[in-house]
C-alpha cells in the first residue's frame, strides 16, 4: 500500500511539473508495468487528480479543464470523428455546432461542400470558419464565458429559437448508461436543449474517454438522441447499451 500511494504521490508531482504524463514513460521510470500504470490514473482520475487520455493523462484544474487543455487531449480520434462527422453534411445543409473541441474539428473539414450554414456558440469555431467563402456564419451572441470561450444566456436562448437547422452536432463532457449525456456548465446544458429541440437530427460527437463520465449538469436522455460518433474503441457493453436506446452508433 505504500509503495503504491508513493508511486501515486510521483506520478502527480511530474503531472505538477509537466501537465501531462505517457503511461510508457512512467511505466520505464517507475518499474512497473503499463497495467499498473493504467490503474495509478484510473484511482487518481476518479479522485478527480487528473483526466486520463489515449496513452497517459492531463493535469486536472480545480475546475473544468480550458478549451486549449482539452484540444490536446485525444486529438487523434477528434480528428478522425471530425472528418466523419463533416462527411454526414449535405450541399446546403443548415448545421448548429455546439462548442467544443471535438466539434471544432468538424469546423476543419468543411471545405468540400459549396454551400452550407453554420450556427455556433463557440467563439473558435466562429474564427476559424469565418474567412471561408462557401460557410454562412450564425453566431449566437450573448455572454461569452471565457473558460470555454463559448456563448450563453438569455440573448443566445433568443436567439436560437429563431432558427432551423437540418443537423446538430453536439460536443459533450460525458456518458452515463441509464442517465444520459452530460456538460460541466448549467447555462451551457440549457443552451444544449434548445439546440435539440430546433434541430431535425441529433449527432453525438465525443471520443471513448467519455463514456461512464458524467458532469455537472444532465442535457438529455438517450431518447433524444439520434445518433453517436465515436471512435473503436467504444466497449462492447456501452455499444449494445447504445442499440437497445435506439441511438445508431458511427465508428470514425
Amino acid at each position: 500500500m505504500k509503495k503504491t500511494a508513493k508511486r501515486r504521490a510521483l506520478i502527480l508531482k511530474e503531472l505538477d511539473k509537466n501537465g501531462q504524463v505517457n503511461v510508457q514513460q512512467l511505466s520505464s521510470a517507475l518499474g512497473v508495468s503499463a497495467v499498473t500504470i493504467r490503474n495509478d490514473l484510473g484511482n487518481l482520475e476518479k479522485h478527480n487528480l487528473l483526466v486520463r487520455a489515449h496513452g497517459g493523462a492531463f493535469k486536472m484544474n480545480k475546475f473544468a479543464l480550458t478549451v486549449t487543455e482539452k484540444k490536446q487531449i485525444n486529438l487523434k480520434q477528434k480528428r478522425l470523428i471530425g472528418k466523419k462527422a463533416a462527411s454526414l453534411i449535405n450541399e446546403g445543409d443548415s448545421i448548429i455546432l455546439d462548442s467544443g473541441t471535438t466539434t471544432f474539428e468538424i469546423s476543419n473539414n468543411l471545405s468540400h461542400l459549396k454551400k452550407v450554414t453554420v450556427i455556433s456558440n463557440a467563439l473558435d469555431i466562429i474564427n476559424n470558419l469565418s474567412q471561408q467563402s462557401n460557410v454562412e456564419l450564425m453566431m449566437l451572441g450573448g455572454y461569452l464565458k471565457d473558460f470555454s470561450m463559448s456563448f450563453v444566456g438569455p440573448m443566445a436562448e433568443r436567439n436560437l429559437k429563431q432558427v432551423y437547422c437540418n443537423k446538430l452536432f453536439l460536443g459533450i463532457d460525458g456518458i452515463k448508461q441509464n442517465s444520459g449525456i452530460f456538460t460541466y456548465h448549467l447555462e451551457e446544458a440549457y443552451l444544449n436543449q434548445i439546440m435539440i429541440e430546433m434541430a431535425d437530427d441529433i449527432f453525438v460527437v465525443a471520443d471513448s474517454s467519455k463514456f461512464k463520465k458524467s458532469g455537472r449538469a444532465l442535457i438529455c436522455g438517450f431518447d433524444k438522441i439520434n445518433k453517436l460518433i465515436t471512435d473503436d474503441q467504444i466497449e462492447d457493453e456501452m455499444l449494445e447499451f447504445l442499440k437497445n436506446n435506439n441511438v445508431e452508433v458511427i465508428i470514425a
